[in-house]
Order: C-alpha cells, then structure tokens, then sequence
C-alpha cells in the first residue's frame, strides 16, 4: 500500500506538472518586432479570498446605509433651515415694510395741511411741501424722495445732485429699473419696489426697499426706503450656520463610520484569527485522525497478511518440499501432498480476493451497491454467525458513484462495530428510494450504546467516519438507540440520484443501482 500511495503522489504531481507546461505562454524573443509591437504588462488583480469577501459584506452595505441616512439628513436640514431662514427673512422685511409705511403716513400728515387746500397749479404750496420733506430725514441713510410723473427729481435731501433733473428710464448696476417703476407704482396708488441705491452713509451700493405713494393731484411720487444690507447679511449668516452644521453633522456622520468600519474590522479579524485557530486545531485533528485510519487500515491488512496469507503460503512451501522429497524417493504419497499444495493454495487465493474485497469490492463498480450489500451482509452472516437479512424495494433511479461508495463504507463499518461491540443475533438492512433520495437503515438486536459516550476516551471514530461521509454529500445520519439494539439510518438527497435510463427497459431495482 505504501509502494501503491507514493506512485499516486508521484502521478499526481506529474500531471500538475504537465498543467503548468501546457498553460505556460512562450515567450517572445525581445528581439521580434511582433514582440515589440503588442508587448504589455500584465498586472494581477488582487483575489478576493474569503475573510475580504466577508469585510466587504459587513462594510458596504453599512457604509452605504450610512451614506443614505447621511444625504438625507443633509437634504432635511438644508430644506428645514431654508424654510426657517426664508421665514425669518420674510418676517424681518415684513418689518421693514411697515416701517416705510409708517414713515410715509408720518410724511403725508406733515404736509396734509398744505397739500389738502391747494390747486394742482399752486407752486407755493408745491414749495413749502418740498420744503418740508426735505427737512424730514431719518437715522444716518433715512431720507423722503420725490419724482413727478414725468420723471424730474424734486426731493433728494441726502443727494442733492438728483434735484430738478429728469431721470426716467434710470435703472441700478444690475439694470432694474428704478425710476420708472417708482412712478408707476404711484400711479396705481402705492407699492413696493427694491433695487441697488447708493448708500449715504458709505457711498457703496447696496440693496434699498422703497415704499412709493402717489399724489394724483400734482402729479407726484413721494417715497421713502431702508437699506436692507443688514438683513441680507443676516440671512447669509444664517445660511453660513446651516451649511456649517451641515458640514459638522457629516463629520460626526463620518467619524461614527469609520469607527463602525473599525470596530467591524477588528471583530472580524479577532474572529477571523479565532476562526483559523479552531480551522487549524480540526485540521490538525483530522490530519492525525487520517494517519490513525491509515495506521489502522494498515495494521489491519498486515495482520490479514501475516495471519492468513502468510501461514497458508507457509504451509504450501512445507507442503510442496515433501511432496519433492517423497517424488525423489519414490513415495506414493506424493499425488497427495500435491493435491493439498493445490488446496491450500486456493485458500489463499480466496483470502487475497477477501482482502481485496475488503479494501474495493468490485462487486460495488461492476453491479452496483445491491448485490455489494448482498455479498456483504452474506460474508458477514457466514463468518460471525450473526443472522443477517437485506431487504431492497423497486428503484426506478439510480446513484452515483459518491453516494455508492459512501451508503457502502457506512454498512461495511456498521457492520464492523457490530461485529465488535453490540453482541447481536440479528441484523436487518434495508435499501429504498424515495422522493427525496435514498436511505440505508441498519438495525441490529445487540446492546446498544450511550450517544453521550461518542467521542469519550477515543471512541465514536466509525460513526464520525460514517457522519463526515454523509456530511460531504449534504445528506444525513441518524444513530437511534433502541431497546435492543441500534439503528443507523442514512439518507442521501435525490441530487444524488441520476436519471433512468432511456432504453425502455423496465425499471432496475435499487439493488442493481449503479
């Protein structure tokens, strides 16, 4: 066996070998215009192995979650903050816009008296009222204008430059016009108007809200207005702090992240090393329990060969010396000592087939799992004694070579830890197909076992044998104690079941399933 296993490694690694030849791409000559033309540089992209497959699962989906929570949180505060901004905005010039009325109406009743008696041509009465809005300036930028309808400026006390000249059609730097909107407003009684004034007190434009009223007796647009800079610089205040707590809410956002990234990295690195610590200790422990199944299955063929073989090959050897002798000495016992040579050797050409029945029935490949089971159970009744009985029903599929191999190892084993342990009379196997697949069920009468004991003190080694070959197969094993006796029941699924054969021959039963 050992010869047998070290031309195996060899063939192996000769046929890996042989693979890498076969792909190994042929070089080009550094000197071949081919080879200069499409020369490239192939660079490997890093595999994903299992651990970054699974950093990756617990990480981008958090991250993108977190992403998500974050653009949304971003957009509410953004759409919460405008709200709250253009209401303070629309609450502060709603302020200024009485304002302006209340000093118009103040202005309209310092001039009621002269205005109210005079005639549309009275330019004394149009005096002293210019005269009085003129007087009537307010804070450091506050002042009382006045357009006539035609455009000419009668009242600018704080730019004196605008007085008696016609500035229809005026309009600011960003080409509102100013002028011209003041007066229409006042030909429909009153309104609202902002546009870009120089600013008194600095010189520098500035955003200015007018209120205008009309005096249709004379043809007149007085107004007032406020620059309202102090409000734009509120609302940008306001909306610098909005972007500022937006920004802070992402980084805090962010930080809270990159710690759940860290503390998902470091469980899964500390599971991971704990992982491969306990992967590493089973795999140890399988490693050692593959040499004990070899040590074993060795120890076991070398016991068959030394106490079987080799006694009977032993016995031949003295048999056909004295079968020599006594042709030399002319003995007629001679024919017979050949002839029990001749049976001895066929009892050790039967005990190398029994062995090699043991190791790999050909039985199993060359007529299926039934009648391996069949010649199984029949070696077992006749040398342990032990009544043994097989039961098959009709199976219209058949198995693989996988589920043949692995339902036959558990019966051979089975009945091995019977043959040793239970102490039975009788034993029962039973093969059948299903819907889900197939099951083996072994019974036997004997003294059955404490599940709890599996695994105790180096015991269980054939039923965990018999669990991992089911395991590799997706099937199941279930090990019932029983009073008497034990029950082992395998099932592998129907993905281990190849279809029938279409030669329109009858269904096989499962006996003769290959």
């Amino acid at each position: 066996m050992t010869a047998s296993c070290e031309i195996s490694q060899l063939s192996f690694n000769l046929t890996r070998k042989t693979a890498q030849l076969t792909h190994r791409p042929v070089p080009l000559s550094c000197d071949s215009p081919h080879h200069q033309r499409t020369r490239k540089i192939a660079v490997p992209f890093p595999e994903l192995t299992y651990a970054r497959k699974l950093f990756l699962l617990a990480t981008l989906p958090l991250i993108l979650s977190v992403a998500a929570i974050a653009l949304v949180v971003a957009h509410q505060s953004r759409t919460m903050a405008e709200r709250e901004i253009a209401e303070l905005e629309e609450q502060i010039l709603s302020a200024k816009r009485q304002e302006l009325q209340n000093y118009l109406q103040l202005a309209r009743n310092s001039i009621t008296t002269e205005y109210s008696p005079a005639p549309p041509d009275d330019e004394e009465a149009k005096l002293r009222v210019t005269q009085i809005l003129a007087a009537m300036t307010y804070g450091q930028d506050g002042y009382f204008f006045v357009y006539t309808y035609d455009g000419t400026n009668l009242v600018a006390p704080r730019d004196t430059r605008l007085i008696t000249r016609n500035w229809a059609g005026l309009t600011d730097s960003a080409g509102t016009p100013i002028v011209d909107e003041l007066i229409r407003l006042a030909r429909q009684g009153g309104g609202y108007h902002s546009y870009l004034w120089p600013k008194p007190s600095t010189g520098e434009e500035a955003q200015m809200m007018s209120y205008v009223i009309g005096l249709q007796d004379w043809q007149w647009a007085i107004g007032t207005g406020v620059f309202i800079d102090d409000v734009l610089r509120s609302v940008a205040a306001a909306r610098a702090e909005v972007e500022d707590r937006v920004t802070r809410t992402f980084g805090y956002i962010g930080t809270i992240t990159m710690a759940a990234v860290l503390l998902v990295f470091l469980s899964g690195l500390t599971i991971t090393i704990r992982e491969r610590r306990l992967a590493d200790g089973k795999l140890k422990k399988l490693t050692q329990r593959i040499f004990d199944t070899q040590e074993e299955e060795r120890g076991r063929v070398a016991r068959e060969l030394h106490d079987g073989i080799s006694q009977i090959l032993v016995g031949v050897r003295y048999a056909l010396e004295l079968a020599r002798r006594q042709l030399k000495s002319g003995d007629p016992k001679a024919p017979a000592s050949l002839d029990r040579s001749v049976e001895m050797l066929g009892g050790a050409i039967g005990e190398v087939r029994r062995i090699s029945r043991d190791l790999r029935p050909g039985i199993l490949d060359d007529l299926g799992l039934g009648p391996a089971l069949k010649s199984l159970t029949e070696e077992f009744e006749t040398r342990t004694g032990i009544r043994t009985e097989l039961e098959t029903v009709v199976f219209r599929n058949r198995l693989d070579e996988e589920a043949r191999i692995a339902l036959f190892r558990i019966a051979q084993e089975a009945l091995t830890n019977i043959e040793r342990h239970a102490g039975a009379t009788e034993v029962t196997m039973k093969l059948a197909g299903h819907r889900k697949g197939a099951t083996l069920l072994i019974c036997d009468n004997g003294r059955g076992f404490d599940p709890a004991d599996v695994g105790k003190r180096g015991r269980g080694l054939g039923l965990r044998n018999m669990a991992e070959r089911m395991e590799q197969l997706d099937g199941s094993l279930t090990i019932t104690p029983r009073h008497p006796g034990t029950s082992i029941d395998a099932t592998v699924p129907l993905k281990h079941i190849l279809p029938p054969a279409t030669s329109g021959r009858p269904p096989a039963p499962i006996g003769s399933a290959r």
